[in-house]
């Protein structure tokens, strides 16, 4: 399904709230628990890419930002 039919359907759904709940409870991302995607950058929110070590929980472009700051070098 593409974005813009999601807008039509809700905008048809708009006058039926039973039928549009049970949309969204359907169709609607499943709470994740465990896994990859449940760790995310503390300072930009992406998912993917997260240093762990150390505790940085920061995503690999941001720790390129903030490596020195921090106090790591840069040896080439």
């Amino acid at each position: 399904m593409t974005a813009s039919s999601h807008k039509k359907v809700f905008k048809q759904l708009k006058v039926k709230p039973a039928k549009l709940n049970k949309f969204k409870k359907h169709n609607a991302p499943k709470e994740r628990k465990t896994g990859r995607n449940l760790i995310i950058c503390v300072r930009c929110g992406r998912r993917r890419g997260i240093i762990r070590k150390y505790s940085l929980n920061t995503c690999r472009q941001c720790f390129r930002e903030i490596a020195l700051n921090i106090g790591f070098k840069k040896y080439s």
